[in-house]
């Protein structure tokens, strides 16, 4: 088959956003796919602060592997990073929604005629059920989404990770008496009572407006409104989203819905099975992306498609 990766670009709020397009011939769907949160590009690897990469390469994984079952697909740097232009520091949820809501129109004018999905990952995967609950898409796949607050997910979150620090850390956070869930609602609070786009915190600057945003956010109305299909994968070994959300998920959609908890999968989509979460990911990304993601993706897309046109073969 034959597969071209060409650059895209389109418009959104003032800013230029810059993407790859990779198109088939003769695809069966095309599919936007909308990254997670943080400094990430249209890979979804990550500008961690001091400026390394962490190249998690999950969107460019699923991309090449719906390329093989022929869905082209778009992917995007998000506003100020990579190619885009923009300030990250000053985006809000408005902002990164309205992105992706440009990505969707500059595709859908480019394949009429032809299914269209939305594969949102992490933060993403709001997103695309949001396109999915205002039926702008045929279907949407939310991997490791949240369906509670941004701010349950961060409580969440800071519990996880501290129950997985070694002994010597949980030791000095003893003596020193810091209790790190307490530390995060003092951050939080601070964000909260803020007003500035970004603030600095602990001499770390901040998107305390994307932050206030998140905090506040709901995703369980959205997805009540959902009657289009709907995949929802989560890794097992998760520590950055519930991966009982997915039951959570399940009980919310109105359309028909599919939900897999896979294997012993962290957040970045590889084998975790120490569950050692982000003290784990550099060393997680030397590794591929678990086959088993794209796998589930495809086999979900094909069966859409198939309804799809068995549907239109029935009409008179």
């Amino acid at each position: 088959m034959s597969i071209r990766s060409e650059e895209a670009t389109f418009y959104s709020g003032g800013c230029t956003i810059a993407g790859t397009y990779c198109a088939v011939d003769d695809p069966v769907a095309v599919a936007l796919l909308i990254t997670g949160s943080g400094r990430t590009n249209r890979d979804a690897d990550a500008r961690l602060p001091g400026g390394r990469m962490l190249r998690t390469g999950v969107d460019r994984t699923i991309a090449l592997a719906l390329a093989q079952a022929g869905v082209s697909t778009l992917r995007y740097d998000k506003r100020g990073v990579g190619a885009s232009s923009g300030d990250y520091l000053r985006a809000g949820m408005d902002d990164r929604r309205a992105d992706a809501r440009a990505a969707l129109a500059w595709l859908a004018d480019r394949t009429a005629e032809l299914p269209l999905f939305a594969i949102g990952y992490s933060e993403g995967s709001w997103y695309a059920a949001e396109m999915a609950a205002d039926d702008l898409v045929a279907g949407a796949v939310l991997v490791a989404c949240a369906a509670r607050s941004g701010e349950q997910v961060l409580t969440w979150q800071t519990e996880m990770i501290v129950a997985r620090l070694p002994l010597l850390a949980k030791a000095v956070l003893r003596i020193t008496r810091t209790g790190a869930v307490q530390s995060q609602r003092k951050r939080m609070a601070r964000i909260k009572a803020s007003q500035s786009d970004a603030i600095r915190i602990q001499g770390m600057r901040f998107n305390a407006r994307w932050f206030r945003d998140f905090i506040a956010y709901d995703p369980s109305p959205v997805l009540a409104r959902i009657e289009v299909p709907v995949l929802a994968l989560t890794g097992g070994q998760d520590v950055q989203v519930p991966p009982g959300d997915i039951d959570m998920i399940g009980n919310l959609v109105r359309g028909p819905f599919e939900g897999h908890v896979v294997d012993d999968l962290s957040h970045l989509l590889r084998p975790d099975p120490r569950s050692l979460g982000p003290r784990g990911y550099r060393r997680a990304v030397r590794s591929p992306v678990s086959p088993r993601v794209p796998a589930l993706i495809m086999e979900w897309i094909a069966r859409q498609v198939s309804r799809s046109a068995s549907m239109e073969g029935c009409q008179p």
